[in-house]
């Protein structure tokens, strides 16, 4: 295809805008599945006369009007494209839907077109990307390895550069881990960010749709075009696609402690995450360990009572009919769930909340987490031989994200010392998807990788307008930095000036610190039931202040975003969880000075 355009969405801009035709590219991808030659990839081909009639109704290139203007994608065939098939991977369940679902329409309407409906793991139950009646995908980077799954072929066919992108669901980790066996960016929004109308569900109360796309910038545009709140989806949010673009100088990143790394012998996958987090540091972010135990329990939950009978619920009057037509791993798992009982259900429910309260606070101590993608690649041979450990495996640092309700996004990181693909995925609470994808994609492009398995090149991307000197920082202090306090001249030796005071939101928890000199409190979020409002200070930094300010912050405390009483937020003092296990808790005075004073 080296006559054709790469497909990343900036180089086929430039297409279009230099006389580029819908229609070369139509052709192109195309020619591209015929390069390719990998039949279990797609499981249905739109027809290339209505794709040039459907080219043709989007009139002049209008990328303003229509952001996604000509762009070609894929659709995995568990989500409803009018016209085209929905199978789940489970030819006896076909049916012919009569509309998009809303995501396809979305995208349709910023004048995407769909290629085509692409196999998964039937009825999206699986990490590997072979549970499927048909011939499996091949690994785009290596063919010997499974090519993840459930979202298989949508990875694949973004991969291999057949089309600029590619929705998959992701309830388990589908829309990551075929991102990072496969090299593209696998974007898994916060849960209701996309609407699921016209989606079938594996398990409702956690299903995402998500994006494989070649750069992060292509998946933040999707998520732009898509995030829209839909009355038809009873668990749709309203969360605003905004906050992408200019990294914070310095995060607090959470990684898992050494002890909780889990590589099952991998030390090749073991060296490339450790390489990541080099990467993460030479970029001036602060790590964080953080103990990895109770996330791990909360994944275990997945594939025990509540969520797998909701897997069986979702297709039950099938199943019950017709369970010869399953493949025989996934007739094995919905089978085992008609012996759940309600019982079941609820004590996986009363659980997962408890493990909720546990994790709460390690969430809320650090800006976002990075975590390998998966821990290790296995190949189809090792899949057939252990079908559901491996499959397990894989979701290793991927089952507990939508139990926990967070954001998360899969970035190729480099390739490994076997050739094969790297990638680590940044996690963070429900509304902080441009967070994630900001930091994923300065990882993308400090990595210098090509795209997928194309040999395109990244594109030179539209850089953010950097903070001049002029422009001015947001730091919220909330104890010895107070005005008054012992640390307070530090804030005027780099020439900060007191903004205002304020209130914290009400899902905060102060405690005294032992053993600090001077004294100081340590904050930490928590649910909002169990927390109040604390009284703080907003100062103003210089960006080279802020910089110098906050590489002076001692463990255990920590800088991270504190929402405030008046719905914004900014850079500020927290502590690390650890840190409070010795530590007095003082929420009830309402803030520090009210503290001290009181102690005086």
């Amino acid at each position: 295809m080296t006559s054709s355009p790469a497909f990343d969405i900036s180089s086929l801009h430039v297409f279009y805008e230099s006389g580029g035709t819908v229609a070369a590219v139509i052709e192109a991808a195309f020619t591209r599945i015929a390069e390719v030659d990998d039949p279990g990839i797609f499981l249905h081909l739109a027809d290339k006369s209505s794709l040039l009639q459907q080219a043709a109704a989007l009139g002049p290139f209008d990328p303003r009007a229509k952001p996604l203007w000509g762009i070609p994608f894929a659709v995995k065939d568990n989500i409803d494209v009018a016209g085209m098939p929905t199978t789940a991977a489970c030819p006896d369940f076909a049916y012919m839907p009569e509309a998009d679902a809303t995501v396809v329409r979305l995208l349709k309407e910023a004048g995407a077109l769909v290629i085509g409906k692409t196999n998964l793991d039937q009825f999206a139950t699986g990490l590997v990307g072979v549970r499927t009646l048909h011939p499996a995908p091949r690994n785009a980077m290596d063919p010997d390895l499974v090519p993840g799954g459930s979202s298989s072929g949508s990875a694949v066919a973004t991969a291999q550069g057949i089309v600029s992108f590619a929705l998959g669901t992701d309830t388990a980790g589908s829309g990551r881990v075929p991102a990072g066996l496969n090299n593209i960016v696998g974007l898994k929004p916060s849960l209701g960010a996309l609407s699921t109308t016209g989606v079938l569900p594996a398990c409702r109360t956690l299903d995402c749709v998500s994006i494989f796309a070649l750069t992060v910038d292509d998946a933040w545009r999707l998520f732009e075009a898509a995030a829209r709140h839909d009355a038809t989806d009873a668990y749709s949010k309203t969360i605003p696609a905004d906050g992408f673009g200019q990294t914070p100088n310095v995060l607090t990143i959470g990684v898992p402690t050494k002890a909780d790394r889990l590589f099952f012998g991998d030390a090749v996958m073991e060296a490339a995450y450790d390489a990541a987090l080099q990467m993460l540091t030479k970029l001036g972010h602060r790590l964080v360990e953080v103990s990895f135990g109770d996330f791990y329990k909360v994944a275990n939950l997945l594939y025990e009572g509540a969520w797998v009978a909701e897997r069986y619920a979702a297709v039950k009057d099938f199943f019950d009919a017709k369970e010869a037509s399953f493949h025989p791993v996934t007739r094995k798992i919905y089978g085992g769930a008609k012996q759940l009982s309600a019982a079941d259900a609820f004590n996986g429910l009363y659980a997962l909340q408890a493990l909720k309260q546990k994790v709460a606070p390690l969430v809320a101590s650090v800006d976002l987490f990075c975590v390998p993608t998966a821990p290790t690649h296995y190949t189809r041979a090792d899949v057939e031989a252990e079908p559901i450990r491996e499959n397990s495996r894989l979701g290793t640092y991927t089952n507990f994200v939508n139990l926990l309700d967070m954001c998360g996004i899969a970035v190729p990181t480099g390739i490994r010392g076997d050739g094969r693909p790297a990638s680590v995925t940044l996690l963070a609470p429900s509304g902080h998807d441009g967070l994630t994808a900001s930091l994923a994609r300065d990882i993308h492009k400090a990595s210098g990788l090509m795209l997928g398995a194309t040999g395109w090149h990244q594109p030179q991307r539209d850089e953010p307008p950097a903070v001049d000197d002029a422009g001015m920082i947001e730091v919220v202090v909330v104890g010895a930095h107070l005005s008054g306090m012992p640390l307070n001249p530090q804030l005027h030796a780099l020439d900060g000036r007191l903004v205002r005071e304020a209130q914290t939101s009400a899902c905060y928890r102060l405690y005294a610190l032992a053993g600090q000199v001077p004294a100081k409190p340590g904050l930490i979020r928590v649910d909002e039931e169990a927390g109040g409002q604390i009284d703080v200070e907003v100062w103003q930094l210089a960006p080279a202040a802020f910089g110098q300010f906050v590489a002076s912050v001692p463990s255990p405390l920590c800088i991270g975003t504190i929402s405030l009483s008046d719905g914004t937020s900014a850079k500020g003092f927290l502590v690390e969880a650890t840190a409070i296990a010795d530590a007095t808790d003082i929420t009830h005075y309402g803030g520090w000075r009210s503290y001290v004073a009181a102690m005086a």
